[in-house]
């Protein structure tokens, strides 16, 4: 395992790269925003490329911050509705980054966050105190996440996260894949183990409905090319569960690499990059961000996104690497 100066923000602090390699795959993270800068993996005639988008200095990446890209999103992944929810007897008032809603964690969220750095076997474990009240959200979060690669190549990313006061969180990583080494999906397909969705209002905020995907352009439990449009949840068919269980794919038929997405979460957004501005474009990269539901603060028929003293959040996803 290597590690790197990798730039210093403009307060002084440095900020350092880990490069992590296991089984013919290199993944390279940065202390800054949890960020996953790349992972190289081999095509179907042995050919190694990086797959997923990432910029090639800390300027870049402080120039370019609004697309999320390969971050670790917290402390509340995705959207909650008029940057406001209740937990308790109060309503907690948040930093509001999209209109009048939080997205991603507020305008400071976990992303633009410097992680202390510890080398653990076979990867690193990011942690940081997300202190009571930044960006709004209530109790002090001793938060970690382990980044490793297991024996097979995969790339397992861990949460933890405990309070000292009742709280949300829903953490997850915004990376954004083209398995075909280069910017661009183009004939990518995907499959998402899901029967159900949850339908938006104007706002992308959930209207509270779990709709059935059947005989619509949501349907991806057979695998088949995505196109533009999509910035979706999916209500995974797992549900919660208590270790990783694959709930999507991702294939390049080109180059032959496939994506596999095992995670303990009830959730998948599903984002084709219709938004994407430079150095990239629209739909360069497709997300696939493991979470809770979005609005879930607000939604207590969703499950649940709260942390209370004495708990401990837990959160894992796996990325798997092959071939075919």
């Amino acid at each position: 395992m290597q590690s790197e100066l990798f730039g210093t923000l403009p307060d002084g602090t440095q900020v350092h790269r880990w490069t992590l390699e296991r089984a013919g795959v290199r993944v390279r993270v940065l202390s800054y925003g949890g960020i996953v800068q790349s992972v190289e993996v081999p095509d179907r005639d042995g050919r190694t490329a990086n797959v997923v988008l990432g910029l090639d200095s800390l300027d870049d990446y402080l120039k370019h911050h609004e697309p999320f890209l390969g971050a670790l999103v917290g402390r509340y992944a995705n959207r909650i509705g008029g940057a406001r929810f209740p937990l308790g007897d109060h309503t907690y008032a948040l930093a509001p980054n999209e209109g009048g809603n939080s997205l991603h964690g507020g305008a400071h969220g976990f992303d633009k966050r410097v992680w202390d750095v510890t080398e653990v076997e076979h990867g690193v474990r990011l942690s940081r105190v997300s202190p009571h009240g930044e960006e709004g959200f209530p109790g002090r979060l001793e938060v970690s996440a382990t980044y490793t690669l297991e024996a097979d190549g995969a790339l397992r990313i861990a949460y933890e996260a405990v309070t000292d006061a009742p709280t949300v969180v829903n953490l997850t990583n915004h990376g954004y894949f083209a398995l075909g080494g280069r910017p661009g999906t183009a004939g990518h397909e995907v499959r998402i183990d899901a029967s159900r969705y949850t339908p938006v209002d104007e706002q992308l905020i959930p209207t509270g409905e779990l709709r059935d995907v059947t005989d619509s352009r949501l349907d991806f439990r057979t695998a088949r090319a995505a196109g533009p449009g999509y910035d979706h949840n999916f209500v995974l068919d797992k549900g919660v569960t208590d270790s990783p269980v694959e709930a999507a794919e991702l294939h390049d038929p080109v180059s032959g690499r496939v994506l596999t997405v095992a995670t303990t979460e009830p959730g998948v957004q599903l984002y084709t990059a219709d938004h994407l501005g430079a150095p990239f474009a629209p739909g360069d990269g497709v997300a696939l961000e493991t979470q809770h539901f979005p609005d879930s603060p607000n939604r207590p028929d969703f499950p649940s996104t709260s942390l209370r003293p004495g708990e401990v959040y837990r959160s894992t996803t796996v990325y798997g690497f092959s071939t075919r």
